[in-house]
């Protein structure tokens, strides 16, 4: 998909002028959520926030409220919720790559260090967790609670994954399912369950957040191998010098040479790196065409996430919702 069509410049935009006033609540309530008399905690919590983003886990609790009638005010501080789960993910995540750059600006670790990084994302959890409790849901507090864990340990099992060359596709797809894919899942379902559809439709959200969120962690794996790095916001190559197993890799090391598979597991096993291997590897992932697989990859699950849509009436929401969805492909940062 043609990266320069309107879908990708328009179908952001047109869903967050469906949800502008919730949208509007929802950036009050974070900044709202995010003071607290320690000076620092809102200093660096409002450096990563001012960093960007598209917010796409909150517009999903947001879209699925809409999608689904409700007319209350819930989702709002659900959403905020899932932006903190979030944004306190980043930060810690941050500090274990050693990342400098975040969206193109300096990571917060790089500007205020790593101790007030982890701490503040810490911070931000305890947030989300008593907005979770605010809400009263017994069902909203185990499928977002749920859903941090599960991100943790999507986070752990890459650390013992992301220098391993043998490492399968199944066991990829199982650490970007926990530490990206979660949250995409339980953002979009608890806008159902404060809408009070059943168990079904619910549990179609879910789904709908699921493939959505393993397409847009694919997407970003395939662009770090292949973005502009102003685009991209962080420097391009950074999997790759991280020592990172994507799936881009994985796809080139399936078909590599005896003398190509020795390349990944001297650079990314051994972490033994010089100047001139990022060229390499970028060579090699051409060569093997791997980052248009990857994209390729990327858009079955968003077909399967936008016929998961078709249970739903058509609405302005749920086209503005399935364009979204195309647009995870069509993205170039």
């Amino acid at each position: 998909m043609d990266g320069t069509t309107p879908l990708t410049t328009d179908a952001l935009g047109r869903l967050t002028g469906l949800l502008e006033a919730e949208l509007k609540a929802t950036n009050e309530a974070i900044v709202a959520r995010m003071d607290s008399p320690v000076a620092l905690i809102p200093q660096l919590a409002a450096h990563i926030v001012a960093a960007g983003g598209k917010r796409m886990r909150p517009l999903l609790t947001l879209a699925a409220a809409k999608l689904c009638g409700y007319h209350g005010d819930r989702q709002v501080k659900l959403a905020a919720c899932v932006e903190f789960i979030h944004t306190a993910t980043l930060l810690h995540d941050d500090v274990v790559d050693e990342s400098l750059l975040r969206r193109g600006f300096a990571s917060a670790n790089a500007v205020f260090g790593n101790k007030a990084s982890v701490l503040v994302g810490d911070f931000l959890f305890s947030r989300a967790f008593e907005l979770m409790v605010e809400d009263g849901s017994l069902d909203v507090l185990r499928i977002l609670s749920s859903a941090s864990a599960t991100i943790a340990e999507g986070e752990v099992l890459q650390l013992t994954t992301q220098n391993d060359v043998s490492t399968t596709e199944q066991k990829y797809f199982d650490v970007i399912r926990g530490k990206t894919a979660a949250l995409f899942a339980a953002a979009a379902e608890v806008g159902g369950v404060v809408a009070g559809v059943g168990t079904e439709k619910c549990a179609a959200l879910r789904d709908f957040g699921m493939d959505l969120g393993m397409a847009f962690q694919l997407v970003d794996d395939a662009l770090d191998y292949a973005a502009d790095q102003a685009q991209l916001g962080k420097t391009v190559g950074d999997d790759f010098r991280e020592g990172k197993l994507t799936y881009p890799v994985i796809l080139a090391l399936a078909e590599a040479t005896e003398e190509e598979r020795a390349f990944w597991v001297r650079t990314l096993e051994h972490s033994e790196q010089t100047e001139e291997d990022l060229s390499m590897a970028l060579g090699l992932i051409r060569k093997y065409d791997a980052t248009a697989r990857t994209i390729a990859r990327a858009d079955g699950f968003i077909d399967r996430a936008v016929n998961t849509l078709a249970r739903f009436p058509e609405s302005e929401t749920r086209n503005a919702l399935a364009d979204v969805a195309r647009y995870t492909t069509a993205r170039r940062h």
